[in-house]
Parts: C-alpha cells; sequence; structure tokens
C-alpha cells in the first residue's frame, strides 16, 4: 500500500503485501523468549478459556487526554492535514502516495488508499474548522466525480496506483481489494459526514458498483487483486489483518454482497506473549490498525473476539517487544518505541513484531504508536510528544517524517499517505471518536457488522 516514487525501485513492487508474502518462510530476524507461538489446540480465540483455563493476561485500560495532549494532537492532524490538501490534484482530487518534504515534490504516483484517507482526513478538517465548509465540498465533490467518471475501475474495484493528473493506471498495479477498501471508508465518510445531496448519491453509486461478488465468486476466502495481464493474484485474505474492513463492506453491500460465511473464513491465529494472548498474524502493527480507522469496535465481539481490546493487547505487546529490543537497539525504550512496515535508510521495509520481522536496526516508525492512540493513550502519546521535543528531524510541514534511525543519525525525507493518514484518523478517534461514530452511521457498515454476527456487549 506503499511505494517510493521512482520507477526503478518499484518496477516488480505492487504492495505492502507483496512484501509480506516475500518474507514470508524466511528466519525471522531477532528470536525472544518471551514470544511463543501457541499449539495447534490452543489456535482458539483470544478471549476465550484454552484447554488450561487460562484467560489472556488484561492489557492496560484507556487513559483519558489532558488539555495539552489534546492540543498537541491538534497540532499533528492541522500538519498532517496539509499532505492530504497540498499533495493533491484539485481537479481529480486524487492524493499523492508519497512526499519527499525538502524539495517540491513534482512526483505524479497517486494511490487509492492515500486518496482514501485524505478523504476522510477532510471531513476532519472541516469539522475543525481549518479549512472552509465550502472548500472542502467543493474539493470532495471533484474526486467523486473524477472516481465515478474517469478513474479506471474493473467491476468496480480500484488500481492499486494512478497517476495523479490523468488517473491512469502505473507500474502495471493491481486492481486491489485492500486499498478500494480504504478508498471506499474515505467516500463513506464523507457521504455522512457532509449531508449533501450531490455527495451522497455519487458516493453511493461508486460503492454500488463494486462487485464484491466478482471477488468471491469461486471462494470465500478473498484474493488480495486481480490484474488484466495475469487475471487473480495468487494470494487470499486468510488470516488475521486489515483483512476485517474488506469483508465487513463486502458483506455490508446492497448490491453485491458477500455471504456471511465469507467472516469465518480466515484464520485467527492466537499468539502469546510476557503472558499476553491475542489473535495476530506475522505481520507489522499496521494490520491491527487500518481496518479499526473507521469501523468501531469497541464495546462489540464476534463469537471469536474484541477486536478493539485485541488491538488494545497487540499494542502493549509490541510496546513490550520494543523494550526487550533495547539491549540490541539502546534508542528503544518506554519514551521511543514503533516498528511497522516504513521506509529506512536501506529502502522500504516489512519490519516489525513479536515475533521479529526484520531487519530490524533500530529504527522508529512514528505511525506504530501513532496509529495505535486509541488503545494506549498515554504510552502512545509519551512517544509521540518525546519525538516531536527531542528529535526535531523528524519533524515536517505535514507532521511525523515516515520513519528515523537515531542510532545511524538517519532520518527520512518523505512523509507517506497511508502512515501520516492512519495518524491523523486515529488522533481523532482518540480526541473525539469522530471518524468512528461518522462512518458507522452508514447502514453499509452497521450491515456488514451485523451479518459477521457481532453483538454489543459490556468488557469485564
Amino acid at each position: 500500500m506503499s511505494a517510493d516514487n521512482s520507477a526503478d525501485d518499484i518496477v516488480n513492487l505492487t504492495s505492502r503485501r507483496w512484501l509480506l508474502r516475500q518474507m514470508a518462510g524466511v528466519s525471522l530476524a531477532l528470536p525472544f523468549a518471551q514470544w511463543k507461538p501457541l499449539p495447534i489446540w490452543a489456535q482458539a480465540p483470544a478471549q476465550r478459556t484454552d484447554t488450561r483455563g487460562k484467560k489472556p493476561a488484561p492489557a492496560p485500560p484507556p487513559t483519558a487526554l489532558s488539555p495539552e495532549d489534546d492540543k498537541f494532537l491538534d497540532d499533528l492532524e492541522r500538519s498532517s492535514f496539509l499532505f492530504f490538501w497540498e499533495q493533491a490534484n484539485p481537479q481529480t482530487g486524487l492524493i499523492k502516495d508519497r512526499c519527499n518534504v525538502h524539495i517540491n515534490d513534482t512526483g505524479t504516483v497517486a494511490s487509492i488508499a492515500s486518496t482514501g484517507f485524505g478523504l476522510s482526513a477532510i471531513c476532519i478538517a472541516e469539522k475543525r474548522g481549518y479549512i472552509s465548509h465550502q472548500d472542502a465540498r467543493l474539493r470532495v465533490i471533484a474526486t467523486l466525480v473524477f472516481l465515478w467518471r474517469k478513474l479506471p475501475t474493473h467491476r468496480g474495484f480500484f488500481y492499486h496506483f494512478a497517476n495523479i493528473n490523468t488517473g491512469e493506471r502505473i507500474w502495471d498495479s493491481e486492481v486491489s481489494s485492500v486499498d478500494t477498501a480504504l478508498l471506499l471508508c474515505g467516500i463513506l465518510t464523507c457521504r455522512q459526514h457532509f449531508h449533501d445531496r450531490d455527495i451522497v448519491d455519487l458516493a453511493q453509486a461508486i460503492f454500488d458498483r463494486v462487485d464484491w461478488t466478482w471477488l468471491s465468486e469461486d471462494t470465500t476466502l478473498l484474493p488480495h487483486g486481480w490484474t488484466p495481464e495475469l487475471g487473480f493474484l495468487p494470494y487470499k485474505w486468510d488470516y488475521y489483518s486489515e483483512l476485517m474492513m474488506i469483508y465487513l463492506l463486502g458483506m455490508g453491500s446492497s448490491s453485491h454482497p458477500l455471504r456471511p460465511e465469507a467472516w469465518l473464513a480466515w484464520k485467527r491465529t492466537t499468539f502469546e506473549y510476557d503472558g499476553l494472548r491475542y489473535i495476530g498474524s506475522f505481520a507489522p502493527l499496521f494490520v491491527h490498525q487500518y481496518s479499526q480507522a473507521w469501523f468501531d469496535f469497541r464495546g462489540k465481539r464476534d463469537k471469536y473476539a474484541d477486536y478493539f481490546l485485541n488491538s488494545t493487547t497487540a499494542t502493549e505487546v509490541h510496546r513490550r517487544f520494543c523494550i526487550e529490543l533495547s539491549k540490541s537497539f539502546p534508542d528503544y525504550s518506554d519514551d521511543l518505541w514503533g516498528i511497522t512496515a516504513s521506509d529506512s535508510d536501506k529502502g522500504y521495509v516489512i519490519w516489525g513484531g513479536p515475533p521479529a520481522m526484520g531487519p530490524i536496526d533500530g529504527t522508529v516508525v512514528p505511525a506504530a504508536p501513532g496509529g495505535s492512540l486509541p488503545f494506549l493513550p498515554e504510552a502512545t502519546m509519551r512517544v509521540l510528544k518525546n519525538i516531536r521535543t527531542h528529535y526535531p528531524q523528524a519533524w515536517s510541514r505535514y507532521g511525523f517524517v515516515d520513519a528515523f534511525n537515531p542510532l545511524k543519525k538517519w532520518y527520512d525525507t518523505d512523509v507517506v499517505g497511508i502512515d501520516t493518514g492512519i495518524t491523523m484518523l486515529m488522533a481523532e478517534n482518540a480526541r473525539t471518536a469522530f471518524v468512528w461514530e461518522t462512518f458507522m452511521k452508514n447502514p453499509e457498515a452497521q450491515r456488514g457488522m451485523a451479518n459477521a454476527g457481532f453483538k454489543s456487549y459490556s468488557p469485564a
């Protein structure tokens, strides 16, 4: 879901998920005794009791934000929003995948995922008065008109990367199920926020055009994507990850709905680290964040888990994992942690853990704590304020750069749309729950969660 603007660097890369699949089966970089995969008989839902009667240890409860924290997050959101406003083509509404903050970046690579985050960012900015209602409305309408009339699609799904000026497919990129889902989440957020007839009609038309039944024609496990050259990609959304938004949107469709059994098809593998148990994947921290930027899982659970509490536990596990890493990388501490797929001094890397995915080298990724703000407000705020105060080169006009490494004295030149986006949306959710409350008014979101069997309950 992210890429460099250099064609030489990207020609064979289509997505983060492509990199994750390439790493599957590769030996893990840094094994730790605290982490252990549970045996097959223990691959049960994280909220159930296993045969030994042991329940998962509780993660720390949420902490209220102080006025100082709220002001800090407001500054962060204002800066992050500028990326989505300034690094877009106002005529097409498409937003760059990334931007070099040290130059006049003239790159033309847009991503539909970045555009989806950007549409939600416009809603936040209009609500908070960063831009006028009229400016926000006109930008959203221009974007939706272009998406509906001109941006190439296949069965309603969009290509991952496009030319920001023309919408032309770039790099032979795939028709992407997850990136289309991210775009749709932004579109549906706009529909509910603006209550504008033009926006409502365009959003409805774009969503209803998506043919989820084509994606699931001969399988309950959805493929990652499709290309006109090769057909469906061989990889499926089969393990817990950011896939939840794809399945829920598809099950919420009234025009081409997924069958409810699709929700039951993907695996929910249980991990254990330092006494904490949670559903996870051999994947970076972002898999616990993306669906939850829009879908509100608080106080709800399906037959398997409370996914909000699950992400809270996974974030706490990642924090402890990074502190353990300080034995090898002394920059990591309770005040400075967070590793998720990001830039590095050697290029784009899929890293994180536990178990360690690498090669971890002491790099810090602000979107890791930023995208987890609602899960562990106190712990993540401590990290973000520390970065802002003590690592000024990690800050830019558009908020945090994508990554930096204090040990190597390396600071990224770029911000990446999806990482800036997850930080901005989760900052607003931590403050007001605005994105959650707005998005969940959509009947598609409500229907998807109902068809998946979600029920309200009171967590212990």
